[in-house]
C-alpha cells in the first residue's frame, strides 16, 4: 500500500476527525497536558463547531470517511467496555448507506461469480437494486418456487477496504510505538482483529453459513422467521437467500397495523435472542431495527447474518446464572460465578465484590418497566471492571453489547417490557435442565474431554518449557514516555498545516 499512501489516507482521516471535533475535543482540554491542550485548541480552529455527543460526533465522521471505517465505527460499537456505553450506543445508529452501483456493474459481477452462461440462466430476473450500503447492494428476483434476495458485493471493496486498513495498521503501530499508556489497549492487536473480521465480511460464503446455522435453530426454537440459503445461487461474493415479505421496524408504520400484538413482539424478541443464546450458545449479534423485520403474519424476521456471536458451554452457564442471581436477588452466588469463570482475579474479595454488586441490582429491584434498564446494569458492571481489575472476554463483550440492543428494540416495540422479567422462563428452564441429572452428566463428559486433549499435550508443552529455560533472559525495556517534547510540537505543527490545507 506504501508509506506514502498511508500517511495521505491518515491525513485525510485526521481532517474529517478534526471537522467534526473528535480529534482531542474540547470537553477533555483540562484533563489532557499543555501540549495536547494546545493541539486541542488549533484543531478547533478548523474543526466547523461540530456539535453533539462525542459518540455522535464520531459516527458523523466515519460516515463520511467511506467502508472501511463506518466498519471500524460498527465493530467499535461492539466494545463499551473499552469506550463507554453513551459512545458505543451513538456508533450503533451509524448510517450505513451508499448510492447504488449500475446494473451493468452487478451483472459483471454474477458473470465474474458464475459465469456468463450460468449468471444469465440463474438471475434472470433480477431487479434493479432495492438497497445499497457500504460493502454490498441487495436486489430483488422472482423465481417460480419463490422470491429471493441476491446481496452482491461493490466492485473493488476488497481493494477499497485493504488500503484503508493498511493506513489503520500503521496508525496502530504507531500509537503503540510512541505511547506506553495505549500498550494496555493493545492496538496494533485490536486493529488486527478489526481486519480481519472485516476481511471475512468481503466473503459472502461465511455469512451464508450464518445465516444456514440461524435458519435451523429457528426452526427448533419458533421465536423468529430466519429466510433459507440459495446454495447454487451463491458463492464468494454473491450471497442469495428467501426474500422476507414485511416491513422494517426502522419504518414507523411497522407496527401500526391492525393485528399486531406489541407485548409479544417484545417477548419474542428477548426470549427469542435469549434463547439462541443460551440454549444453542449462537447469537445474531447486530439486531438493530433495520436487520428486523415485521411479516404481513406479526412474526419478527432477522436479516443481515454479517455477524454471528458464539458463546461456549462455561460462557452459557455464565450469563445464565448471572441473569437468574439478579432476577433471584442473589448477589453472593454472581460474584462466586465472576470468580469461578475467572473474570474476576483470585486476589479480590468476593465480599466486596458481591457488595457492589449489590449496588447495581438493589436500585433497579421492584422499580416499575420503563425504570429497569439493562443497559444502565451493564454500564455499571464495566464501571467495576477496573476497579476489580476485570478481564472481559470478547464473545462476551459482544453478547451483553446485543442484550443492550435487544432491549432498546424490545423497549420501543413495548415500552412497558422489562428484559428481566421476559428473561425468567428462558433461563430458568435452561438452569433447571442444566444443573439437573442430565446437565451434571454434560458438564462431566466435556470436563474428561479437556482433560484427555491436556494429556496428549502434555509432552508438547514440556519441550517447549525446557526450550525457555535455555533461552537467554532479555534486560527489562526502558521505560518510554508518552512522546518526546519534540515529537509534541511536530504534533502541533503538523496539526496547523492540516488546518490550513482543509480550510482551502
Amino acid at each position: 500500500m506504501g508509506l506514502i499512501g498511508d500517511y495521505r489516507r491518515l491525513m485525510r482521516a485526521g481532517i474529517a476527525l478534526a471537522r467534526h471535533d473528535v480529534i482531542l475535543p474540547g470537553a477533555y482540554q483540562t484533563r489532557l497536558p499543555l501540549p495536547a491542550r494546545i493541539a486541542g485548541r488549533v484543531l478547533r480552529v478548523f474543526g466547523g463547531g461540530a456539535r453533539g455527543r462525542p459518540g455522535e460526533r464520531l459516527a458523523r465522521a466515519l460516515e463520511k470517511l467511506g467502508p472501511a471505517y463506518i466498519k471500524l465505527g460498527q465493530f467499535l460499537a461492539t466494545r463499551p467496555d473499552v469506550f463507554g456505553a453513551e459512545v458505543t450506543q451513538d456508533l450503533g445508529r451509524l448510517k450505513d448507506k451508499l448510492p447504488p452501483f449500475s446494473m451493468k456493474a452487478a451483472r459483471a459481477a454474477l458473470a465474474e461469480e458464475f459465469g456468463e452462461a450460468d449468471a444469465a440462466r440463474l438471475f434472470a430476473e433480477l431487479s434493479d437494486p432495492v438497497a445499497a450500503a457500504s460493502i454490498a447492494q441487495v436486489h430483488k428476483m422472482s423465481l417460480p418456487e419463490g422470491e429471493r434476495a441476491v446481496k452482491i458485493l461493490r466492485p473493488g471493496i476488497e481493494h477499497k477496504l485493504m488500503v484503508e486498513l493498511s493506513a489503520m495498521k500503521r496508525a496502530a503501530r504507531t500509537i503503540e510505538g510512541i505511547s506506553a499508556e495505549s500498550q494496555r489497549l493493545k492496538p496494533v492487536a485490536f486493529t488486527e482483529t478489526i481486519a480481519n473480521a472485516m476481511m471475512r465480511e468481503t466473503d459472502l460464503r461465511l455469512e451464508a453459513g450464518g445465516a444456514d446455522e440461524m435458519h435451523e435453530i429457528s426452526q427448533k426454537s419458533g421465536h423468529f422467521v430466519i429466510p433459507s440459503v440459495d446454495w447454487d445461487r451463491t458463492g464468494r461474493r454473491v450471497l442469495t437467500i428467501d426474500w422476507i415479505d414485511g416491513v422494517s421496524l426502522t419504518d414507523p408504520k411497522a407496527l401500526d397495523r391492525p393485528g399486531i400484538d406489541r407485548k409479544k413482539l417484545a417477548n419474542d424478541i428477548t426470549q427469542g435472542f435469549l434463547t439462541h443464546a443460551i440454549e444453542y450458545g449462537v447469537f445474531h449479534a447486530d439486531m438493530h431495527e433495520g436487520n428486523l423485520i415485521i411479516t404481513p403474519e406479526g412474526k419478527v424476521a432477522l436479516v443481515d447474518f454479517g455477524i454471528i456471536g458464539r458463546i461456549g458451554l462455561v460462557e452459557r452457564r455464565f450469563l445464565a446464572e448471572i441473569l437468574w442471581g439478579f432476577l433471584k436477588r442473589d448477589y453472593r452466588r454472581v460474584a462466586e460465578v465472576h470468580f469461578e469463570a475467572g473474570y474476576v482475579p483470585a486476589n479480590q474479595s468476593i465480599g466486596e465484590f458481591a457488595q457492589a454488586l449489590r449496588s447495581i441490582g438493589e436500585p433497579v429491584h421492584g422499580k416499575p418497566a420503563e425504570e429497569v434498564s439493562m443497559g444502565r446494569v451493564l454500564l455499571q458492571l464495566f464501571d467495576y471492571t477496573h476497579t476489580f481489575g476485570m478481564s472481559l472476554r470478547p464473545e462476551l463483550v459482544l453478547l451483553q453489547k446485543t442484550m443492550v440492543q435487544v432491549e432498546g428494540v424490545a423497549r420501543a416495540i413495548d415500552p412497558s417490557h422489562n428484559i428481566w422479567f421476559a428473561s425468567e422462563p428462558v433461563v430458568g428452564t435452561w438452569i433447571r435442565r442444566s444443573f439437573g441429572p442430565e446437565g451434571a452428566a454434560k458438564l462431566v463428559a466435556g470436563n474428561v474431554k479437556e482433560i484427555t486433549n491436556r494429556l496428549k499435550r502434555l509432552p508438547e508443552v514440556m519441550d517447549k518449557f525446557e526450550a525457555s529455560l535455555l533461552e537467554p533472559v532479555s534486560p527489562p525495556p526502558l521505560p518510554r514516555r508518552f512522546a518526546p517534547w519534540w515529537g509534541w510540537f511536530g504534533f502541533i505543527a503538523a496539526l496547523v498545516a492540516l488546518g490550513i490545507w482543509a480550510a482551502k
